[in-house]
Formats: structure tokens, sequence, C-alpha cells
């Protein structure tokens, strides 16, 4: 932090002109001063933490099993009188949606596909399910709209719902008087157990029914990487591996120093995943023209142990096969 200490000398005709009385230090106080002004000092910024009580509210309280069953008389989208559906769902913005697989050339699909949801704040989040129709080149087409309160819901049973679909969710819209077809599907909200001391006469109690015993959520996020190096392109996202499936981000281009926004993923587990090991990929996405369209930057593998016995872990890895990328990984573990 100190200004730098130059030294020199200034010859003239055989003789130093520095060793003049008073001149070598009133030269060295120019020159410190010029240099400091070139200096980009040191700042600071400050960033505001969410209190507690806010905090609180993102916490995940629970899970929400959603099972699409069908759709009746769904509404002719495609130029020979069918439709190719999907439904994607979720329980609001800024959540992770999830969406069934798509169904070809029918108004009368079939899913019965189960998927989970993690819940913050039953009291106040809504689970809202949009049909679309699948296009191959231009957008998809929104078949219909419809929303289940969470608060409607009985926790730790299955309940079933037959819901005629709606343009929009505006009660006042004349156009939503117009049929659009019907989604039936089955939910089972499950509240996490609080993390208290059972006490000693209780301890062989059961739990609920529907509570997922042993099992629970593995929250995974991939927040950023640095010193990334790739030997024809460096444009990255992330591949994360567990048990045969498979979750990326996606890319961000040209940056050795990557953060991914989309880096959230929840992994549903039977069971407590105390024995098991996940594996993190950096890779490179090249042009879809060009010879190198995927390059890898290098990966690691974690040990799932301490994140179930410390239910949190939060920590910055070596990249395996990359000389100095490194790659910050939070994994969280949420038992039922």
């Amino acid at each position: 932090m100190e200004k730098p200490h130059v030294d020199f000398g200034l010859k003239l005709v055989g003789g130093d002109l520095m060793a003049i009385p008073g001149l070598y230090g009133f030269v060295q106080d120019i020159i410190k001063d010029q240099v400091a002004n070139l200096y980009l000092w040191p700042k600071y910024l400050e960033v505001p933490i969410l209190d507690d009580s806010r905090m609180a509210i993102k916490k995940p309280v629970g899970m929400l099993k959603v099972t699409i069953v069908n759709c009746k008389n769904l509404r002719k989208a495609d130029l020979m009188g069918k439709s190719d559906p999907y439904v994607k769902m979720s329980l609001g913005e800024g959540t992770l949606s999830k969406k069934t697989q798509k169904k070809m050339s029918t108004l009368n699909p079939e899913w019965n596909e189960t998927h989970s949801l993690l819940v913050q704040d039953p009291s106040s989040q809504a689970l809202e399910l949009q049909v679309y129709d699948w296009e191959k080149v231009s957008s998809h087409d929104l078949l219909g709209v419809q929303m289940i309160q969470l608060s409607s819901l009985t926790p730790d049973d299955w309940q079933t719902h037959t819901l005629n679909l709606r343009k929009n969710m505006d009660d006042n819209d004349p156009s939503n008087q117009k049929p659009r077809g019907q989604i039936t599907l089955n939910t089972l909200y499950t509240p996490f157990k609080d993390e208290e001391v059972i006490p000693e006469e209780e301890e062989n109690e059961a739990p609920p029914e529907g509570t997922p015993v042993g099992g629970g959520c593995l929250i995974v996020f991939v927040h950023e990487a640095e010193d990334l190096e790739g030997k024809h392109h460096c444009n990255p996202y992330v591949k994360i591996l567990y048990k045969g499936h498979e979750y990326k981000t996606k890319a961000i281009k040209k940056n050795r120093d990557p953060k991914w926004t989309d880096g959230r993923f929840e992994i549903m587990c039977p069971e407590a995943p105390e024995n098991d090991r996940i594996k993190i990929e950096v890779w490179s996405k090249g042009s879809s023209m060009g010879l190198h369209r995927h390059e890898p930057l290098g990966y690691v593998d974690i040990s799932l142990a301490d994140v179930v016995s410390n239910k949190r872990l939060n920590q910055e890895y070596q990249l395996i096969d990359s000389r100095n990328g490194k790659v910050l990984v939070e994994l969280q573990w949420l038992s039922g």
C-alpha cells in the first residue's frame, strides 16, 4: 500500500546531477505523486444480506408429488386436426418447472407420469399447470391452463383433480367460456419433518402415511467456475451425472469465469444417498457446424456421505483434467 520507491541516477558530462543537495528527494516526491495518480486504489462494495425472517420464507418446507394422468378433448392445434400435447408444471415464478413427455397426434393423451416439486410456502403458493402443443420449428402453442392452491390440499393424502382447462386465469375474460378440454391429475403434499429430538417414548412411533422414510431431496447448486481453458473454444456449461440421470445448464459464450443462473437442480431420492457419488462435468459448447462441437474442460467426483450427515456442503473444487480450473458447488440434503 506504500508508494513505490524508484531509484535512479541522472548523469550529465560525467557528473551525477542527483548529487546536488535536495534535488534527489525533490525529484523522488514528484515521481511518487505522478505514479500514485495511476493507481487503482482498493474499493469495497456493500451487499445487503436478507435478514433471517426473509430467508426463512425461502427454505423448503415440504414436497409436492404430482401425477399427470391424462387430458381429454384438447383443442386442435395442428393442420391435421390433432395436437402434440405436453404438460408443464411449477409452483410459481422463480421456481423450477417440470414437464411431461410429449404425446404425438392426439387430443386425448395419457401420461400417468409423476413429478416432484419443492414447496416453500403452502399458504401462498399454487400449482400452475400449462398444457402446450409441441412444435418442432415455431413456438409451442398454449392449449390451456389451470391452477390448484396448495392451501386447499390435505397433507399426506393423495387427492384426484379433474379440471376444465382455461385460456387464462382471468375470471372476467369471456374467452374462458370456450371449451378447451379437461386435465386429470393426482397430488400428494408431504411436509418435511421438523429437525427436533424425538422423546424416548415416541421413538418407535410410525411416521405419517406417505412420508418418504429414509428418502428426501438432494439439491445441487453449481454457482460458478474460474480459470477454465479450452483448446478450441470456451463456452462453458455444466453436466451433472447421478444414477443414470443427466442434468445440464445452458452454455455461456466466451467466458473463462462463468456464473450460471440456471445451475440449481432438485433430485428426488427414495433413500439417503450416503453411499453414493455425484459427478459434475464442465464442458464447452462449440458451433453446430464446427469440427469440435463439445470439448471437456474438467470434472469433479463428489461423495455424498458428508452432505447427508451435515445437511449442507459448500465447497470449491479443483477440476480434474484441467490445469487451473475450479468450480464452486453447493449441496443440500432435505430428508423426508
